[in-house]
């Protein structure tokens, strides 16, 4: 099996000795500190509450994801699955369906659509970039269908709370707990079990992989059926939180998944990376995201933030696998010229 240490990684490491995702854990460490320290009203309890519970839906698509990567996949409809989930949720309401029957269905429909990207890839072997950019078209689009141009804001004030609340005059949204004990399976699964490794290994080199014995497609299949699943939950949790049902909902978020995924040391070619610094790369952006609110910096602006870093965090490995490479190739001929010279 090929060697999954991610700590080989040339994205792990900065100038070959630090972690990656313990760089980014200190950039978040930093901008924390700073934005307390400096930016008025940041460190308001509503403030934090409003930041976490603003990140929470890209944390939650970016736990599945960060396996998804490290296979060597990844899903661009995730935005739009979520879109599609609010919008049969805020359909069925409108017919007089509970909400307790509404989210077992909305889950269910992020099973069919994480099979439709999964059977798509594994079964037919296309590429999962321009497999999932057709399905986040489509999925928008039936969304669209689904709902029209209406909003439902009605849903039940228990829920509302529950997807907007926090906790007493804590900062902790209600909502943050069953987050907490979905990264704590996830963590456990990647990095503590034989599905994890396989998924390391999987990204590494497919090939070997597969002569090695592991289920490569039937993994795969899995880890989509899983982002849909997380998907469709946080198109539910999307329209609790912000007490509005659209086909519209969740538009870009793929793109903020990606982006912190990638931020937070996630190889894109797979193979590498750890979930703790694809968590850390989640609140480094939502926080960022936060503070420029707080500046009143401009949406467009956020955006142009996001999409440099994005671009930044897929060119950092290249980078960084060159200078280790040269580093190396510099080694070598060092220790000939050395070996050479105590010949003669």
């Amino acid at each position: 099996m090929p060697d999954v240490n991610t700590k080989a990684s040339p994205r792990a490491r900065l100038s070959g000795a630090v972690r990656w995702d313990t760089v980014v854990g200190a950039l978040l460490l930093t901008l924390l500190i700073c934005s307390f320290s400096f930016v008025g009203n940041f460190g308001n309890a509503l403030n934090v509450s409003f930041l976490i519970g603003n990140t929470l839906p890209i944390a939650l698509i970016a736990l599945p994801m960060t396996m998804l990567v490290i296979s060597g996949e990844v899903d661009l409809s995730v935005g739009s699955t979520a879109g599609l989930s609010g919008a049969v949720m805020g359909a069925l309401w409108n017919q007089g369906m509970a909400i307790e029957t509404i989210i077992p269905v909305c889950l269910l429909l992020g099973v069919v659509c994480g099979l439709v990207n999964g059977l798509l890839v594994t079964r037919l072997g296309l590429p999962s970039l321009a497999v999932t950019i057709g399905t986040m078209a489509a999925y928008r689009g039936i969304a669209q269908i689904v709902l029209g141009s209406d909003s439902v804001t009605d849903f039940p004030t228990q829920y509302l709370d529950f997807g907007a609340g926090r906790i007493g005059n804590t900062f902790i949204p209600y909502a943050a707990i069953p987050f907490a004990v979905l990264l704590v399976i996830a963590a456990v699964v990647l990095h503590a079990t034989p599905v994890g490794r396989s998924l390391f290994a999987i990204g590494a080199s497919e090939e070997a992989a597969r002569f090695a014995g592991l289920r490569v497609k039937r993994l795969k299949l899995s880890m989509f059926v899983t982002t849909g699943v997380l998907s469709a939950l946080t198109g539910v949790f999307w329209a609790l939180h912000y007490a509005s049902a659209r086909y519209d909902n969740a538009t870009g978020l793929e793109l903020s998944v990606i982006a912190a995924v990638l931020l937070g040391g996630i190889d894109f070619d797979g193979g590498r990376g750890t979930l703790g610094g694809a968590i850390a790369g989640v609140f480094l952006l939502g926080a960022l995201q936060n503070v420029m609110s707080l500046l009143n910096v401009s949406a467009q602006s956020q955006i142009v933030v996001t999409g440099v870093l994005l671009v930044v965090s897929v060119l950092a490995p290249r980078v960084s696998r060159e200078i280790v490479r040269a580093r190396a190739r510099k080694r070598a001929v060092v220790a000939s010229l050395a070996a050479s010279t105590a010949v003669s």
